[in-house]
């Protein structure tokens, strides 16, 4: 029994829990949160202790620790829950700063303890039959990839000046979602972002829609596409042209009927949020987690594919700004 500290009781530490305690291998023994009431709450709805962060890491009887705090605290906590023998998950990305991120990845190599970063979405079962699919060879070699995310409303101001950017915060989804598709990082990436869907994030500093095309050394192309606002819903696609076909993953919808009268066919909008669009994901994060601690196997997201993906997040940033191109390796 894989015995846990959860560092932050927020909505995805709320998330992280219900994965940690439904999961037949895992027990949540600890919460901690900035705000103590927090981690009180979480604590009695899970039955177990409300703790400091410190007390959490240093305990002995604790052998994993999942990191699900704001992202600014992200590699001082990977360091020290390493430092302490832990097994580390901690959710994307590694840190605002690349720079940090390099410097923090030496640091917890030095350890040599098992760390996974929450990149939820490489668990997502359409996503997973796609990558399979592709794999092996289904529909030639990858020649084209298309990464469709929309949010269904823009996330409040607030949040914003303090989550690192659209590309930093949400498109890193997409980032290291190519990165495990197309097996590899581009060579090069061109972002074009603007501020349409919500003046006051621009004037934070911010982009609300934003297109990265990223291109590849064997010549593959690779194009995400970013907005806070989709009237309809949470749209989640991915779409995979190769050489001897296409493979396409498309939304989760509310339900599955259709109507069709002499009117039209009619049917569901997708699911509105990332719980409802992506729980099984968290779940099946988490079995890959326990599983990859408990046999001593190699962790599915490393902290390296991480570093990867905040590289191309600080590269579409330059670009976006400088109006022009840049080399990852240039970042």
């Amino acid at each position: 029994m894989l015995k846990v500290g959860l560092l932050g009781a927020g909505r995805i530490g709320w998330v992280h829990a219900k994965a940690i305690t439904a999961h037949g291998g895992s027990t949540l023994v600890a919460v901690s949160d900035f705000i103590p009431e927090s981690a009180r709450k979480l604590a009695a709805e899970y039955d177990c202790e409300a703790r400091s962060t410190d007390d959490i890491i240093a305990d002995p009887a604790i052998d994993a620790i999942l990191i699900a705090t704001s992202t600014d605290t992200h590699s001082d906590l990977m360091e020290k829950a390493t430092a302490a023998g832990k097994a580390v998950l901690c959710e994307k990305p590694v840190d605002l700063s690349l720079e940090r991120a390099r410097a923090c990845q030496k640091v917890v190599a030095e350890t040599g303890q098992p760390v996974m970063i929450g990149f939820n979405r490489r668990f997502d079962p359409s996503f997973g039959a796609l990558k399979a699919a592709l794999d092996a060879g289904e529909i030639g070699k990858a020649e084209l990839l298309s990464i469709t995310s929309f949010d269904p409303a823009p996330p409040p101001v607030a949040y914003v000046k303090v989550s690192g950017g659209l590309f930093r915060d949400m498109m890193i989804h997409d980032f290291d979602m190519s990165q495990f598709i197309m097996g590899a990082t581009p060579v090069s990436l061109t972002a074009a972002a603007t501020s349409i869907v919500d003046p006051a994030i621009g004037e934070a500093g911010d982009v609300d829609t934003a297109v990265v095309t990223m291109t590849y050394a064997d010549g593959r192309i690779a194009v995400i596409k970013n907005s806070r606002r989709a009237a309809y819903g949470y749209d989640q696609r991915l779409e995979v042209l190769g050489s001897e076909g296409l493979l396409q993953a498309q939304n989760m919808l509310e339900n599955l009927v259709v109507k069709s009268t002499k009117q039209g066919v009619t049917g569901a909008k997708p699911t509105f949020f990332f719980l409802e669009r992506y729980m099984p994901a968290y779940t099946a994060e988490w079995d890959s987690f326990v599983t990859a601690v408990t046999k001593g196997t190699a962790m599915p997201v490393t902290l390296q594919d991480g570093v990867n993906a905040l590289a191309m997040a600080e590269a579409a940033t330059l670009s976006a700004k400088e109006g022009k191109p840049v080399r990852v390796e240039d970042v």
